[in-house]
């Protein structure tokens, strides 16, 4: 097959429609081995005019965070800032612009989109990109969607005007009272998962959280109320018609976080049992993030011990790092250097071999971050830089359509 390196994606969804160059048992076995997927790609939903930017006074210009993007500066020789969208700087609060991205996602491979879900101060936060964006996608019945609870506090990290100490002050807590949780956060989140495209596994909604310590710090820091917000919203699952609720977290919890009852030092198991997760994964690879030839590596030796604490561990791939676009020009953090299409997509095929070799459930869930971290430098979208070759890879590792050909 010949290479995809500046194919767009549209003449990807073409190629797939009028036909490919494997025989019919070729494409048969390859769709069969793709059913065996969903991969979900993250959604940060944050390049949108969200009314609630003034309340943290940024992004004055009215497009959310690609403010902070098209605002970068290079800060070291070869820094490769800043970072420049291909499809431009569109609101993910209009539909049509979500339906581009639903299609390319989906002809990469990528079936399901992972939103980043907020809640402070009693009101929702970044809803739109969800609510006015995807949801009403004319074409968003076609992918799935699931949320993962963001509860960490916002501080001051997405101004680029304030330096590193100045950003550490809290402006919203992320507690979330027992009441509001149930008479609040729980119907509303039935109304999602309650949407015929919303992911499920066996049957049960997936809802993922950030941070278990924060939620128990809303509840009164009590690990018993924390529990049983949790079973309420499970019943609430059952009433709705679901068969439970498959709680994912999106962190490990080792013995200093997560407190059990009647245990000083709760092992990682203990938590899981406690709180009644059903599957961990992990919202990047973890870091140092210096080299990315080497960063993945490292990342997966981890993954074992995850195996052993969790009833299933669904693996990550990281598209890259980068953060600096949110501090001051004086104020340097660590980049993945050495990040490619090529390279990602070695990634991504260790990734799935590791799933072949470690999940052992009919579908395997793989995460990618992500779909559109810009001001993290981790993206699938496609920029001025590599064109569409970070969904050109992830097509020909999870795509349906016989496209395995490792790119040369």
């Amino acid at each position: 097959m010949k290479k995809l390196k500046n194919l767009s994606l549209l003449a990807i969804a073409t190629f797939a429609l009028t036909g490919c160059n494997c025989t019919k048992e070729q494409c048969q076995q390859s769709a069969k081995q793709q059913s065996q997927y969903d991969v979900a790609a993250i959604v940060w939903p944050a390049y949108h005019p969200e009314p609630r930017w003034k309340e943290l006074g940024i992004f004055g210009d009215g497009k959310g965070e690609w403010q902070n993007v098209y605002e970068a500066k290079p800060k070291f020789k070869g820094h490769q800032q800043p970072l420049v969208p291909l499809w431009g700087y569109e609101s993910e609060a209009d539909p049509i612009v979500v339906a581009r991205k639903i299609d390319a996602a989906l002809a990469a491979g990528v079936n399901v989109f992972m939103y980043d879900w907020y809640w402070y101060e009693h009101k929702p936060f970044l809803e739109g990109a969800l609510n006015d964006g995807f949801l009403k996608a004319p074409n968003n019945e076609r992918m799935k969607f699931f949320l993962m609870w963001a509860n960490h506090d916002v501080d001051g990290l997405w101004n680029n005007k304030l330096d590193r100490k100045t950003k550490k002050k809290v402006i919203w807590s992320a507690d979330i009272a027992y009441d509001e949780f149930v008479n609040v956060i729980v119907p509303r989140w039935i109304e999602y998962f309650k949407k015929s495209n919303y992911y499920k596994i066996d049957n049960k909604p997936v809802l993922a959280i950030f941070d278990l310590p924060n939620m128990i710090r809303g509840m009164d820091n009590s690990p018993e109320k924390t529990r049983k917000a949790l079973d309420y919203l499970r019943s609430e699952c059952k009433k709705a018609g679901f068969d439970g609720l498959h709680f994912m977290s999106m962190a490990w919890y080792g013995p200093a976080r997560g407190a059990v009852p009647g245990i000083e030092k709760p092992t990682p198991a203990d938590v899981v049992k406690y709180y009644g997760f059903d599957s961990l994964s992990v919202y990047n690879m973890q870091g140092p993030y210096d080299d990315y030839n080497v960063w993945p590596q490292r990342a997966m030796k981890e993954w074992p011990k995850f195996m052993e604490a969790y009833p299933t561990f669904h693996p990550v791939a990281s598209t890259g790092w980068d953060n600096n676009p949110r501090f001051l020009p004086k104020d340097i953090t660590n980049v993945a250097k050495n990040k490619s299409p090529k390279t990602y997509e070695k990634v991504l095929r260790m990734v799935k071999k590791w799933a072949d070799e470690n999940i052992k459930t009919q579908r395997k869930l793989i995460i990618i971050n992500a779909w559109n971290e810009w001001t993290e430098d981790g993206y699938l979208e496609p920029d001025k830089r590599f064109g569409y070759g970070y969904l050109n890879a992830t097509a020909r590792v999870f795509g349906a359509h016989g496209q395995k050909t490792e790119e040369k």
